[in-house]
C-alpha cells in the first residue's frame, strides 16, 4: 500500500522548468506531506511558494535528500549525474528531466500515455524524455497502435525556452534591439548553445542547431529523437522496426514547440484522415485541432500553458500511398517536462511503485 503522504524534493526548483514542476505538483493527486526545494549554492536562501506557504530555496547537497520519498529533477545533466544516486542511495525515487540517465538500459524512459508499463522495472530513477520526443510519440502511438508505423520524418520548430530561461530573456532582449535598430546591443551568448564556440541571434532569425554536433553531422537533438522514440514505442533505442531521422531548429518562439512529421505506415488498408482523426482524438491528452476549412490547426500561442499536446494538418502524401504528414505543437516547459514529470510520479504513486528494489543503488555508484 502506498502512503498517505509522500515527502517531495524538486531538484532545480528555481529554473524555468522547476518552476512549473512546483505549480503542477501543486495541481496533482500526489498527497504531499512534505516538500524540499533544492538548486545551486547561489539560488539558496530565495523563497519560492507551494500550496501558499513559503519554501525557502536550500542547497542541493547529498544529505539533501535524507527522508525524502520522490524526486522530481532539472537541474543539468551534470547535476542528476552527482546527486540522483545519491538520492537513491537514501531510498528515494527519482523522476530525472535531464538527458543524462535517458539511454541507461536500467533506466525506463517515459511518457505515460504511451509506455506506463515500463514504470514497473524501474530501479529508482525514471527518465523523462526530450520535450521534442515526447509530443512526437504522443500523437503518433495512436497510429502506430493501430495501424503501425515503418517510417517517420520530423522537422522540429522549437522554442527558445527549450533553452531554459537565460535564453528566453536573450530573445526578448535582441527582439526589443532589433525593433529598436540598436544593433550594438544584440549579442547573443547563449543560443544555439551555451558551451559551443559561436553563438547566434535567434530574433527574426532560425538557427539549425540544438544542442551540439555529433561526428555524422547530426546534432545530439537530433540524435536523441531518434533513439528516444524507439526506446519509448519498442523498448529499443536501436530497434531497425521503426526508422526515424530528424532536423531540429531553433525559432524565435518563448514558449511552444511545433513539429512537422511524414509518416508511414505498415497497415496496408491505408487508412484515411478520418480514421486517423478518429484514433488520435480518442488517445489520452492529445487533442485534435484540424478544420483546414476554418483555418483552424495548432499554434504554439494556444498551447502555451496547456497540458495537452495538440495536432493537426493530418493530410496524405499524395506521392507515396500509405504515407501521411501532420503538425503537432505543445507547451515544451510543461507536457514537454513539469507536467510529463509529475504525470510520471503520479503513476508511481497510483500504482504503488515509489520504492527503491534493493540492490538498485549499486548500478548508479559508478554513474
Amino acid at each position: 500500500m502506498g502512503k498517505e503522504k509522500y515527502r517531495v524534493a524538486i531538484l532545480g526548483a528555481t529554473g524555468a522548468v522547476g518552476t512549473r514542476m512546483i505549480q503542477q505538483l501543486e495541481q496533482s493527486t500526489i498527497p504531499v506531506g512534505e516538500i524540499r526545494l533544492l538548486a545551486s549554492a547561489r539560488s539558496a536562501g530565495k523563497t519560492l511558494s507551494f500550496n501558499g506557504k513559503s519554501i525557502v530555496v536550500e542547497e542541493a547537497r547529498p544529505e539533501s535528500f535524507d527522508g525524502i520519498d520522490l524526486v522530481l529533477a532539472s537541474a543539468g545533466g551534470s547535476n542528476s549525474a552527482r546527486l540522483l544516486p545519491e538520492a537513491v542511495k537514501r531510498g528515494a525515487v527519482c523522476v530525472d528531466n535531464t538527458s543524462y540517465f535517458r539511454m541507461n538500459d536500467q533506466v525506463p524512459l517515459v511518457v505515460p500515455e504511451v509506455n506506463e508499463k515500463d514504470l514497473a522495472w524501474h530501479h529508482g530513477i525514471i527518465a523523462n524524455p526530450n520535450c521534442s520526443t515526447i509530443q512526437m510519440v504522443m500523437a503518433l502511438e495512436p497510429v502506430r497502435q493501430k495501424y503501425g508505423l515503418t517510417r517517420v520524418i520530423v522537422s522540429t520548430y522549437q522554442a527558445a525556452g527549450g533553452a531554459g530561461q537565460s535564453a528566453i530573456d536573450e530573445l526578448e532582449t535582441e527582439s526589443q534591439a532589433y525593433l529598436n535598430r540598436d544593433s550594438e546591443k544584440v549579442t547573443p551568448a547563449i543560443l544555439p548553445v551555451k558551451g559551443d564556440t559561436h553563438h547566434y541571434q535567434l530574433a527574426f532569425n532560425l538557427l539549425p542547431q540544438i544542442d551540439v554536433f555529433e561526428a555524422d553531422g547530426y546534432t545530439h537533438e537530433e540524435w536523441k529523437m531518434i533513439h528516444e522514440t524507439k526506446k519509448i514505442m519498442l523498448g529499443d533505442k536501436n530497434s531497425p522496426e521503426i526508422k526515424v531521422t530528424a532536423t531540429c531548429v531553433r525559432v524565435p518562439v518563448s514558449v511552444g514547440h511545433g513539429e512537422s512529421v511524414w509518416f508511414e505506415v505498415a497497415d496496408q488498408q491505408k487508412p484515411t484522415i478520418a480514421q486517423l482523426h478518429q484514433s488520435m482524438a480518442a488517445f489520452p491528452g492529445l487533442v485534435v485541432v484540424d478544420d483546414p476549412a476554418s483555418q483552424l490547426y495548432p499554434q504554439p500561442k494556444t498551447a502555451e500553458g496547456r497540458r495537452e499536446t495538440f495536432v493537426g494538418r493530418v493530410r496524405p502524401d499524395l506521392e507515396t500511398p500509405g504515407a501521411y504528414n501532420l503538425w503537432i505543437v505543445a507547451d515544451n516547459l510543461l507536457k514537454g517536462a513539469a507536467w510529463n514529470s509529475v504525470q510520471i510520479a503520479e503513476r508511481l504513486v497510483a500504482d504503488d511503485l515509489v520504492r527503491v528494489p534493493e540492490g538498485s543503488a549499486a548500478l548508479f555508484a559508478t554513474e
